[in-house]
């Protein structure tokens, strides 16, 4: 069952800045307004992705137009990223029960990063792929029935911050080259670089946050061009 898109939009919003445009839609339905330039990228996909790629294509134009943006397609790259209009940078993100995309000027924003992930546990074979030493050592830390959703946490968050950070370094990367801290008190995390990628120097750190609510996880990461000289911290 679908979630409805109004409260996927409020819990993206609450874990971004103010000053983005953010709109979802539902991954399961497909909208009215397909691009055609858009739509050659799938033209041998099954139904159901077709479903999520319009869906996500939808909101992006829906987001824009809430920055009075002028509409403009978004196309797919050979790596499937998306290839944002001259002017605009922005994320896209769905799961089987939402979808949402969140855009920004580039003059204002260097990289936008959200993700959505349903809250279940990550599955066990996959926590020594996603999580370093130390995030396991803070994992043992946690209430044992939590483990296995804050493991989906850290995907999740290590997610929105590699689309963040993609835009600027145009690095393709592992989970190890992230960690993350991540307080539980305010809902928010730090994510460290643990070795150099392009401009982000070996333990340059990139903040967020996330929200968990209505069987979702949604994480966030906006880069600010000021950030990219500001001291760590």
């Amino acid at each position: 069952m679908s979630l409805d898109p109004a409260l996927v939009c409020a819990l993206t919003r609450s874990v971004l800045p103010t000053g983005l445009g953010v709109a979802a839609r539902d991954p399961t339905v497909m909208p009215d307004d397909v691009d055609k330039t858009e739509a050659a990228a799938l033209a041998q996909a099954v139904d159901h992705r077709k479903c999520e790629f319009h869906a996500g294509r939808s909101a992006a134009r829906a987001a824009m137009t809430s920055l009075s943006v002028a509409i403009q397609s978004v196309e797919m790259a050979a790596d499937r990223s998306p290839v944002w209009p001259a002017g605009i940078t922005g994320s896209i993100s769905h799961s089987k029960t939402a979808c949402v995309a969140a855009v920004g000027m580039s003059a204002d924003w260097a990289g936008i990063g959200v993700d959505l992930e349903e809250a279940t546990p990550l599955d066990p074979l996959s926590v020594a792929v996603v999580c370093t030493r130390a995030e396991r050592v803070w994992l043992g830390l946690q209430p044992a029935s939590e483990r296995g959703l804050m493991a989906k946490l850290i995907f999740s968050a290590k997610e929105a911050t590699y689309k963040a950070q993609y835009n600027v370094s145009g690095r393709l990367f592992g989970f190890e080259v992230l960690e993350l801290e991540i307080d539980r008190s305010d809902n928010r995390f730090k994510a460290y670089f643990r070795c150099d990628q392009g401009p982000f120097a070996a333990g340059t750190v990139l903040h967020g946050s996330y929200a968990h609510a209505v069987g979702l996880l949604v994480t966030g990461v906006a880069i600010r061009h000021s950030d990219l000289q500001a001291p760590n911290s």
